[in-house]
């Protein structure tokens, strides 16, 4: 029997027929922004959002395997999907890092739960940054984009009560785009807080 209090959100099933609303606003908004803006023949042409990956890196685990296992189990909370560890390819001897050594977290988000995490991003969590002035602008060149959030402690499902060690967290943003240009509309068309220009 499931606990009633910190329920993985993983297990919670979600109705049949369910659509994000998110992925709504996608096909009924932002299809129809891109095709005016970017002048496309056909609303195929518009670029979508694919998946979105999160890493989490344990600076601290190689000293402590139980540090990655619970990044993992943190991640998989925010994120209602569970979280695989993630190993080191090399060895670093400055950072006495063996290969295959754990080092942190990671997690593929696509469709539903890709939707429903941004959406909570968005709405909820980058909003309990302190001082947020918006976000960096910077596109990888290829159409995605990777936001560096310093602390997973912004995101609602940590319990602070159990004063967990503070994290840092990638996100990253992939999408059928085909310049910068397209990929920064899309993401910003989602309500992502891009910086204003500083004409």
């Amino acid at each position: 029997m499931a606990k009633k209090n910190n329920t993985p959100a993983e297990v919670v099933a979600l109705p049949k027929g369910y659509v994000p609303t998110l992925k709504k606003v996608y096909k009924e908004e932002i299809v129809p922004a891109m095709v005016k803006q970017f002048s496309y023949s056909t609303v195929m042409q518009c670029p979508k959002l694919v998946k979105i990956t999160i890493n989490e890196g344990v600076g601290d685990a190689t000293g402590d395997k139980k540090l990655v296992e619970e990044a993992a189990q943190e991640l998989s909370m925010i994120v209602g999907q569970k979280a695989v560890v993630t190993t080191s390819k090399k060895d670093i001897s400055n950072f006495k890092l063996r290969k295959g050594m754990p080092i942190g977290a990671k997690v593929t988000l696509r469709d539903v739960k890709m939707y429903e995490f941004l959406e909570r991003l968005i709405r909820v969590s980058l909003p309990r940054i302190r001082d947020f002035n918006g976000i960096s602008e910077k596109m990888d060149g290829q159409g995605n984009y990777t936001l560096g959030l310093k602390e997973q402690i912004i995101f609602p499902e940590i319990d602070m009560d159990k004063n967990p060690k503070i994290h840092g967290l990638e996100i990253t943003f992939v999408t059928t785009a085909k310049t910068d240009e397209e990929a920064y509309a899309l993401l910003k068309n989602f309500g992502l807080p891009f910086k204003k220009h500083n004409n």
